[in-house]
């Protein structure tokens, strides 16, 4: 008998990459996702990847069984092997217009793709910063979940093409640091670690709340915050993370410069237990 194999892209539990026109995360973005690595058949960082989830859902008003896109994440892991899984939860078909339908139909979607590779260096040497100069808006409703809308990321993203700079550092209306295109950021201030707060903006990466929950419990608490720029620069150490490629120190923002220090190299340990 021939060995499954995992579908490239589920829609709803069916193998097919076909979505309605009429789809609201099309139309509106109106929806979330998740971006998952998997390792010898199992999601890693599963409980955060569902928690951020479940509170998703619920600031959405997003009528979904959890437990049953739980299984079909679980199920589908162990014919990848390793690779990573985009979920993408919308709230599926509605007429023109804004309104909520009353009876949602919910899409949920399931795409496959091989491990993405990054340069060994970026983790062992550092990574050069992009000082972008798209800003996030505020939006407390929103701010922290992983929703459909990253236009401000995109654009962010499309500032540089170079390969020097490995990510970008996107601050918020007033100028202050709050994340990276697609990572979290820690700073080393005062001998202690601090890392933005995501009250008005931003999205609160499962990397993230790995680690503050990690160095909490070792005795070394991780403070969430609004951190000015003139902080960012006289910081001692720099990283940002996120749950694909782990930890990243950060050497350089235009001028400025940081040593990958002894601290952040204990993080990226803890991170690698988790992603390998």
């Amino acid at each position: 008998m021939a060995a499954t194999r995992v579908a490239e892209c589920l829609v709803n539990g069916v193998p097919t990459s076909a979505v309605s026109a009429r789809d609201r995360g099309l139309a509106y973005g109106d929806g979330l996702f998740e971006t998952i690595l998997v390792r010898g058949g199992k999601p890693t960082l599963a409980e955060w990847h569902f928690q951020r989830l479940a509170l998703g859902v619920q600031a959405l008003r997003l009528p979904v069984d959890l437990a049953v896109i739980r299984s079909e994440v679980e199920q589908q892991a162990l014919l990848l092997g390793d690779g990573l899984f985009k979920l993408i939860i919308t709230r599926g078909e509605s007429l023109r217009g804004y309104a909520m339908p009353q009876q949602p139909q919910v899409t949920r979607i399931l795409q496959s793709s091989p491990l993405p590779s990054y340069p060994a260096q970026h983790a062992e040497q550092g990574i050069r910063l992009y000082p972008c100069a798209t800003r996030l808006g505020d939006q407390p409703m929103l701010a922290g979940l992983k929703h459909l809308n990253r236009l401000e990321q995109v654009l962010a993203r499309s500032e540089w093409q170079d390969s020097v700079h490995a990510e970008g550092l996107v601050c918020n209306l007033a100028g202050d640091p709050i994340e990276g295109t697609m990572s979290n950021l820690f700073m080393r201030l005062d001998d202690r670690w601090v890392t933005p707060a995501l009250d008005r903006c931003g999205v609160r990466g499962v990397m993230r709340g790995f680690l503050i929950e990690q160095l909490a419990a070792q005795g070394d608490a991780v403070e969430e915050r609004s951190i000015s720029f003139d902080e960012l620069l006289r910081s001692t150490e720099v990283f940002c993370c996120n749950s694909v490629f782990g930890v990243w120190p950060v050497v350089a923002l235009a001028d400025w410069q940081w040593p990958v220090g002894v601290h952040t190299r204990d993080i990226q340990t803890l991170a690698k237990q988790v992603l390998m």
